[in-house]
């Protein structure tokens, strides 16, 4: 049986907020269109003050989406001014002192601004528009001159006054809901981060934890032999001898290295090293190991390399030390070259070997060309490493002195041969 495909989401094409916003427009405008002709033909307000009463109250629940003072007070002033307008011989047989399309619009306002702006403002016009309906009795004792025309006003002010007050209730319960909603969300967007942080924590502590009980040790014991070589073996000459010694110095610069990186892998529970680290200054040395090992080493290095940040030095130095490993791995016997040349705007530098003496090299599948090109787009500088018309292997890295942007498109990386 065929698996289904899941489906996918698709991104809504308007928001919530737009959604609401045309909702409450279309509302306004349609209760806009109804009122006037209500209040005009129902209750013989003239047409001009019904247009102008009526737009004043339709645009209040807009209004208070931005200025909730202004559309309440422009809302009271509307509903305050309307109910006076009539005719007493029509408002007898028609709901007074709030129509249907003005009882309507209050409810929709109370609503808007509880909602939007918390029920403390949401109050506020609950309150006001409350009273102000009861003052309008009391200006035109006429219409409320019979028992009838009491009751259905009397009515007429209840059923307003319970749709206000339950728009506001249910305002209030669906504000906290949403508010309790984005809560929850933003509770879980951090939870997720959280995770993700730990889980960052614990593989970093588990590489640092395989690098400290397998490298470590193994460049310990690499040490360790290398420097009890001339007392455990007496018979080797003062040439071996010399060769032990480099051999266990850099098995203790690389155990250095060891904890420092260690350091900062480990940052949740130990302080990292503040040890210096190498910088162009260092390469000299660098070269000095590698021709100890019988590698012909060529270095050049020009302009002043003092004032370069220490980022753009650190890069410096691990890019010519991984060049020349490269060309020690994989062009056994050739002669290399490195050139460092500072100038006011960057530090180029250039390591060149030629081509092998036996066979071609096996191409690497290490990530020291990615490490390199990664360490120099971090700076926002250039790198090139490929093969030579001679049939050796060139890498050139340009790293600036100031600030630049780092490039977002990353070349297809060559594979790490010489």
């Amino acid at each position: 049986m065929a698996r289904r495909r899941p489906r996918t989401e698709r991104a809504p094409r308007i928001s919530r907020r737009t959604a609401a916003l045309t909702a409450l427009g279309a509302a306004s405008l349609v209760l806009f269109s109804v009122l006037v002709p209500v209040q005009t033909v129902l209750y013989g307000t003239s047409l001009p003050l019904s247009f102008i009463l009526g737009a004043a109250l339709c645009a209040a629940p807009l209004m208070s989406l931005r200025h909730p003072r202004w559309a309440i007070a422009l809302f009271c002033a509307a509903a305050f001014t309307l109910p006076l307008l009539v005719v007493p011989a029509l408002a007898t047989e028609a709901p007074w002192p709030w129509s249907v399309p003005a009882l309507l619009t209050f409810v929709i306002l109370v609503g808007v601004v509880t909602f939007v702006h918390g029920a403390r403002a949401g109050v506020f016009p609950l309150a006001i528009g409350a009273l102000l309906s009861l003052t309008a009795p009391l200006l035109r004792p006429e219409v409320v001159a019979t028992p009838e025309t009491a009751g259905s006003v009397t009515a007429d002010l209840i059923v307003t006054t319970s749709l206000a007050a339950a728009m506001f209730l249910v305002a209030v319960l669906v504000a906290g809901r949403v508010r309790v909603s984005a809560e929850l969300t933003r509770e879980r967007e951090h939870s997720a981060l959280e995770e993700s942080r730990r889980a960052l924590v614990e593989e970093r502590t588990r590489i640092a934890r395989e690098l400290h009980d397998v490298i470590a040790h193994s460049m310990s014991v690499i040490q360790v032999q290398a420097s009890t070589a001339r007392y455990r073996l007496p018979e080797i000459g003062d040439a071996a001898s010399a060769e032990f010694d480099s051999i266990a110095a850099t098995a203790r610069t690389s155990l250095t290295e060891m904890r420092r990186m260690l350091g900062v892998l480990r940052t949740e529970d130990q302080t990292a090293e503040l040890a210096p680290q190498q910088g162009i200054d260092d390469i000299p040395a660098l070269v000095d190991t590698i021709r100890r090992a019988g590698v012909t080493v060529g270095l050049e290095i020009t302009g002043s390399v003092t004032d370069a940040p220490q980022a753009v030095q650190i890069a410096a130095f691990r890019i010519a030390q991984e060049a020349l490993s490269n060309a020690v791995r994989h062009a056994s016997g050739a002669a290399v070259t490195v050139r460092v040349q500072a100038d006011p705007d960057a530090v180029g530098i250039r390591v060149r070997n030629g081509r092998a003496p036996g066979s071609p090299a096996s191409p690497g599948g290490g990530y020291g060309l990615r490490g390199m090109r990664e360490r120099v787009e971090l700076l926002g500088g250039s790198f090139d490493a490929g093969p030579t018309t001679g049939g050796g292997w060139e890498v050139i890295a340009s790293l600036p002195l100031r600030d630049a942007p780092p490039r977002d498109n990353t070349p297809e990386q060559p594979e790490e041969t010489p």
